[in-house]
């Protein structure tokens, strides 16, 4: 019992501590600290040495076999020349191509990809430490979002081979939860239930970063770097832990220290450090957290009433609509695998990415759409006009 009370007196201690930092905003610019601590980090390393050696036939050679791994897949799955009536056509197609064996390609083709550029990168001096943290974030996405398929249930001819396979493919090598868990999260309480407060996880992760209506600029700000953030930091390494605990399984830890110790071997701690720990810790996190901010209205979205197609046209949001370079690069890098037609996918969750292109001509653009991510007619201006100039009282999906 006194344990219990010296916790609590800590606990109460340490929120009037904070408070007192907010008041005078000392604790914004501390939550601050893992950005700063990763834009001076970036200037030592471009600052120092520039030397270089001739970068190994091996490294190139691997990026190239694991791009070619990937394309079974695709040619498997390609619409181009082929026009669909219906989404029930293209699922049809879908069905008929499924296979066990290209989507294996597909993912094991991004580690042999990234290997590649990693000994590319350990002999390219400083710029080749950008250039490995710049390749990991861009993977953690592209696996992020593979796997997301396969938890519904449209990357796989079978579930178990699903499972199996995303699990160690992805999951367990990026340090994910367990693909069944990822499921009922997702599938079944997001889905159904986007930008709908008290059923959302999303939204309910939204409000964990600080973001809601009435929060002041600076809050407004640290909820969009949420992950570059002290809190944001805290948040990814205490769910790599929870992952990762023994409780689900002694392997899942051991199979994850694979990626790092390859790092490791390439390129020493530099490696390790640029290649890895700093994309999966701070970069990934950061560009799918900006993912999720442009998904849904998640503040000035619709009460859900209707059929599906009209719910998803309400509450999803388009970006990049008639801005081809735009959405070219976003699909190269943070908005991967029909992550950018999110109205398609809400609409159809069993297409595969594949086919979304296909399926968003069908339906058509949402009510939401932005030409930019920023500036005055971007989507990150809207999220600005629903949370720091809405009042606190409003409500969501009013």
């Amino acid at each position: 019992m006194a344990a219990f009370m010296h916790d609590k007196v800590g606990e109460a201690s340490a929120a009037r501590t904070r408070r007192a930092l907010a008041e005078c905003g000392a604790w914004q610019t501390m939550q601050l600290a893992p950005l700063v601590g990763l834009v001076i980090l970036v200037a030592f390393v471009l600052a120092g040495g520039r030397e270089s050696s001739r970068p190994p036939q091996w490294a190139a050679g691997l990026v190239i076999v694991g791009l070619v791994a990937r394309q079974p897949d695709r040619w498997r799955h390609r619409v181009r020349g082929r026009k669909a009536g219906s989404v029930w056509e293209l699922m049809q197609w879908q069905r008929a191509r499924c296979s066990d064996v290209t989507p294996a390609l597909l993912l094991l083709g991004h580690w042999v990809e990234l290997l590649g550029w990693w000994g590319l990168a350990a002999s390219a001096g400083s710029a080749g430490w950008v250039l490995a943290a710049t390749i990991g974030a861009v993977k953690g996405r592209h696996l992020q979002e593979v796997s997301h398929f396969a938890v519904h249930g449209a990357l796989f001819k079978t579930a178990r081979m699903s499972n199996a396979l995303t699990e160690a493919l992805a999951h367990v090598p990026m340090g994910f939860g367990p693909v069944v868990v990822r499921q009922a999260r997702h599938v079944r309480d997001h889905h159904p239930n986007a930008a709908v407060p008290g059923l959302d996880p999303n939204l309910t992760e939204l409000a964990t970063a600080g973001l809601a209506a009435g929060i002041a600029a600076t809050d407004f700000v640290l909820a969009v770097l949420f992950p570059l953030t002290g809190a944001g930091l805290s948040a990814t390494v205490r769910g790599l832990v929870g992952n990762l605990h023994p409780r689900r399984g002694w392997w899942r830890l051991v199979a994850f220290c694979i990626a790092p110790a390859a790092a490791m071997l390439l390129g020493g701690v530099p490696l390790l450090l640029a290649g890895f720990v700093v994309p999966r810790l701070l970069l990934y996190p950061q560009l799918a957290w900006v993912s999720l901010l442009v998904e849904h209205s998640w503040f000035d979205a619709p009460a859900p009433v209707g059929d599906r197609r009209l719910v998803e046209y309400g509450r999803c949001v388009r970006l990049y609509q008639r801005r081809r370079l735009w959405s070219v690069f976003a699909r190269a890098t943070w908005l991967p695998y029909g992550d950018l037609m999110h109205y398609a996918h809400s609409v159809h969750p069993g297409l595969r990415w594949n086919y979304l292109a296909a399926a968003d001509a069908l339906l058509g653009p949402p009510r939401t759409v932005y030409p930019t991510l920023a500036g005055r007619t971007g989507a990150l201006a809207a999220l600005w006009r629903t949370t720091v100039q809405r009042p606190a009282s409003g409500l969501v999906g009013e």
